[in-house]
């Protein structure tokens, strides 16, 4: 049975109903548009995160929180635990020019067109915007010290990047890099290959960029301005010249001898040729022949480069701190390439190995879930640019060929990137190139593998082959391209290469990249 009330609400003028639905709508939505102009209001009023992006010359993963045993790196351990230490990272091209204008545009070289030292990206991109331009474009104050960009030329430099100058960007002046009285008095840009010297640490280049940027963080902390400070520091690339007491840190006997001190057997001659860099240098053989003296000597010199750029890392952290601008300031670490110091009978870089090829690559956000922890999933130096600006809450750049690394802050052990690519080109004979050179040798890092396919740059064939697996041979000393045992492997890892770097990336970023 109903009762009259009930019937007199179910007799109730439709139109009513919806005067009074109408009403509430437009009360909600005038609830959310409320929240949404205070959420907009809390937005301008925060300040927005800051980047302080450091870049080390020729920095392979010689650091403790990567694992190294013999490096003194409590600095940049400080910064891995306040974020995450990519222990799988890799560059895309291993050259200091191609690498650096990769991760600063975002592009791997063959979209830039630059595979050499000399050729800016502008020539063939000359509306692209890059990491620091985003930024700057975004209302931040941009400036880079020290070597970002190459530092050599019309490379070093990029306007349009910057909010200023750029400042110690093109150093080559032998007093500031040599202490000693015997190398100041020497003739040349190469003098001794190594070099200890009781002097502060200001004394040479990468100790007066140091210097610079503390002055300069306490100067954009007056501004109240977001910024985007670059910071680049030149050792430990040779010559290997740091203050006495980094090498003290070290005895000259705990440091190992190369492990796999031959070239890979098997491997091309396109694989194993000599860069020619530490080659003239007065007290090197023009052969290229080392003593064990001399070898040591070397080995030492880069450990104590490392631990002298540690501690001008240290000072960087220390500054942050102080003008309390660590809170609120994203910090990235990474080097521009790897670096051989006689490993498979190879020195410095220019070569497609994993000891070339893979970097260090810290980042510390403010109020990262993960902090202190570690991540093995596959990630590449174009992955920088998205991931900046996804931290930053910057829309993403069109074009960008890497993925925002975001996700890995959060859990590090999801599953990742399938294979990360490098590439580095031969000439027919010689050992430097010029453009893309005759041979174009294309590396894919796997979970397990490295596979690297050398092609003609005109014909586009196939002229040699690698394979190294580094479940049984994580030195790379035999290539097993050859082995019939692998003849599914190999099919398999060309098939991965034909279809390119998106093969390779995250499921949930395949269809966005096509």
């Amino acid at each position: 049975m109903i009762s009259r009330g009930s019937h007199r609400q179910e007799r109730f003028p439709i139109w009513l109903h919806w005067q009074v639905g109408i009403v509430s709508c437009l009360s909600l939505l005038n609830v959310c548009e409320g929240l949404a102009a205070e959420q907009a209001k809390q937005l301008q009023s925060s300040p927005r995160r800051n980047v302080l992006f450091v870049v080390i010359d020729d920095l392979r993963p010689a650091l403790a929180c990567f694992g190294d045993p013999v490096a003194s790196t409590p600095n940049i351990d400080r910064l891995a635990r306040r974020g995450m230490a990519f222990q799988r990272a890799y560059c895309q091209q291993a050259v200091c020019s191609p690498s650096r204008l990769s991760l600063l545009t975002g592009r791997r070289p063959d979209t830039i067109q630059v595979w050499d030292l000399k050729t800016h990206f502008r020539q063939a991109l000359p509306e692209l915007v890059t990491l620091p331009q985003h930024f700057k474009n975004a209302g931040y104050y941009t400036q880079s010290l020290g070597k970002i960009y190459h530092g050599s030329g019309k490379p070093s430099k990029d306007p349009p990047s910057w909010s200023a100058d750029p400042r110690f960007d093109y150093v080559r002046d032998p007093k500031l890099r040599y202490a000693t009285s015997e190398n100041l008095q020497g003739t040349g840009l190469k003098r001794s290959a190594s070099e200890a010297a009781e002097v502060a640490d200001d004394a040479y280049i990468d100790g007066i960029v140091c210097a610079a940027a503390v002055e300069r963080l306490a100067e954009l902390k007056r501004m109240q301005r977001p910024f985007f400070l670059a910071v680049g520091f030149r050792k430990p690339h040779l010559p290997f010249c740091a203050p006495q007491k980094y090498w003290d840190l070290y005895k000259p006997e705990q440091i190992p001898f190369p492990v796999h001190g031959q070239h890979p057997v098997d491997a091309p001659e396109l694989a194993t040729r000599s860069w020619g860099e530490l080659e003239g240098y007065t007290d090197i053989p023009q052969d290229g022949e080392l003593s064990v003296d001399q070898i040591r000597r070397l080995r030492h010199g880069y450990y104590a480069c490392v631990s002298y750029m540690d501690a001008l890392v240290g000072r960087l952290l220390d500054a942050l701190d102080q003008l309390q601008l660590a809170e609120n300031t994203i910090v990235v670490l990474t080097g521009d390439h790897g670096f051989h110091l006689g490993e498979q009978g190879l020195w410095t870089k220019a070569n497609n190995f994993e000891l070339s090829t893979r970097v260090p690559l810290v980042i510390a956000s403010p109020g990262q879930r993960r902090a202190g922890s570690s991540t093995t999933g596959l990630v590449e130096l174009v992955d920088i640019y998205p991931t900046l600006a996804d931290l930053c809450g910057l829309e993403p750049p069109v074009g960008v060929e890497g993925v925002s690394m975001k996700p890995l802050l959060d859990n590090p052990d999801m599953p990742w990137k399938r294979a990360a690519w490098s590439q580095y080109p031969r000439a027919r004979e010689g050992n430097r190139h010029r453009s893309h050179g005759s041979v174009m040798g294309y590396a894919l890092r796997t979970e397990r593998y490295r596979y690297v396919e050398w092609i003609d740059w005109q014909t586009k064939q196939v002229v040699a082959r690698e394979l190294y697996d580094h479940q049984t041979d994580p030195g790379e000393s035999r290539n097993v391209a050859a082995d019939p045992d692998h003849v599914m492997t190999l099919r398999r890892l060309s098939a991965q290469r034909s279809q390119g770097w998106r093969n390779g990336l995250p499921d949930r970023t395949q269809q966005d990249a096509k």
